[in-house]
């Protein structure tokens, strides 16, 4: 007899996150299931240098919020709540959601890859934002030194330390190196 795993509604969710044991860590919901993330101290500086980057082009451009580890989900979906390391929604005069999640997917989303993350289920979440409206997503590899590059409809663009990063017509004009994302 096998052991089946109960699919965990975005209402059941709620009530996890909400008990004291988990006051502190960081969970999403995918497909119903539950993943705890968790990042190590690489995995931070790069989403930091990302967000560092992300403040500096919206003093020039002040066109969307930048915020690190908001929850997003979307009405029809009962099933998922992600936690995108780094996201942006173009609106700035959108209030900030201040408790909960934000009720739509960003238009530009980061996965950093950890340590303990498989790629296939990074890809699977990155096609998940894609299909729900994600204009954008950036799937950083550290160990690689790599980024990939994802777009509705296009092929995933590989780049490396070498190459630059930009912000298509989500973000138009903004440009980051690679290398950067990666440097001490």
């Amino acid at each position: 007899m096998t052991d089946q795993i109960k699919s965990v509604t975005v209402a059941e969710f709620e009530q996890f996150l909400r008990q004291p044991e988990n006051a502190d860590r960081l969970f999403e919901l995918i497909d119903g299931e539950i993943f705890e993330k968790m990042p190590t101290e690489k995995h931070g500086e790069i989403v930091l240098t990302i967000g560092f980057f992300g403040k500096l082009y919206l003093r020039e451009n002040p066109i969307g919020r930048f915020t690190t580890e908001a929850r997003h989900s979307i009405e029809d979906d009962d099933s998922n709540d992600v936690l995108p390391d780094v996201s942006f929604i173009l609106d700035a005069s959108r209030p900030s959601v201040e408790e909960g999640v934000i009720p739509r997917m960003p238009d530009f989303a980061v996965e950093v890859k950890s340590p303990s993350d498989k790629l296939p289920k990074l890809r699977t979440k990155v096609a998940y934002y894609l299909r729900n409206g994600t204009r954008l997503v950036w799937l950083v590899i550290p160990e690689k030194c790599l980024v990939e590059v994802y777009r509705p409809d296009e092929p995933v663009l590989v780049c490396g330390e070498d190459d630059f990063l930009d912000g298509a017509d989500v973000l138009p004009g903004f440009k980051v190196a690679v290398k950067d994302l990666f440097a001490d």
